[in-house]
């Protein structure tokens, strides 16, 4: 996890870097609004993407071999309700690609060391204090439904149809996502970790994988991303 510390330090870098700034001439900073009152630049919506790094932890994470993370990326839309110059809601709506690499112990994965893609819709709902001018905190819940699975070059069902597997894919994740954001004008650049908290694979049939367990696995993702505001 080196190189997601490395990725943490950057942003902070950055954040505090951009937070000596009053931002382009002409952008109207958060004491130009009247405090207390829903006359904010927190208002407004935008699009983001970025970078992630994915993985999973648990109780069975010590049964998959060579675990290591996925380097992928996420992007979607995001809407900003502002209740003054501190205080935001922030709902967003992403297409998310994550997963893990590693040697699954099921008898019926597929064989050596591969990456388990998972294609997630999520839904995070996040509370945004601006504790400084263009620096903020993001903290909140969020919820996924995963759409597609893919096991090294095997596509397959999320659900374990007729017993073929001896597993299935949890089709709903739920979590807790935190970070920082750092803003100049419309732009605005950002680190979030996110720790889900429901099983990744659930259902075992350990007659049929063998009597590894595997399934007291979740998510853990760190994400670094870039937005626009398209309307503020």
């Amino acid at each position: 996890m080196k190189h997601v510390a490395l990725l943490l330090a950057g942003c902070a870098l950055s954040a505090s870097a951009m937070a000596q700034t009053d931002g382009p001439s002409g952008v109207r900073s958060s004491t130009d609004y009247s405090p207390g009152t829903s006359d904010s630049r927190n208002n407004g919506f935008g699009i983001k993407g970025g970078f992630t790094a994915s993985n999973f932890r648990g109780d069975d994470k010590k049964n998959f071999g060579n675990e290591g993370i996925y380097n992928t990326f996420h992007a979607g839309v995001y809407a900003q309700f502002g209740f003054n110059d501190k205080f935001s809601l922030q709902p967003e709506l992403l297409y998310s690609r994550q997963g893990f690499k590693g040697d699954s112990p099921a008898s019926t994965a597929p064989s050596g060391t591969y990456t388990t893609r998972l294609d997630y819709v999520q839904v995070p709902v996040l509370l945004v204090y601006n504790f400084l001018d263009n620096v903020s905190l993001h903290v909140g819940p969020q919820v996924s439904l995963l759409t597609k699975v893919k096991e090294g070059d095997r596509e397959r069902k999320i659900a374990d149809e007729n017993n073929l597997y001896g597993y299935s894919y949890n089709s709903l994740d739920y979590g807790l996502a935190a970070g920082l954001e750092a803003r100049i004008g419309p732009a605005r650049v950002g680190g979030r970790y996110t720790a889900g908290f429901a099983d990744i694979i659930q259902d075992q049939n350990l007659s049929k994988t063998g009597q590894t367990a595997i399934s007291n696995i979740k998510n853990g993702m760190f994400q670094v991303y870039l937005g626009l505001g398209i309307s503020n």
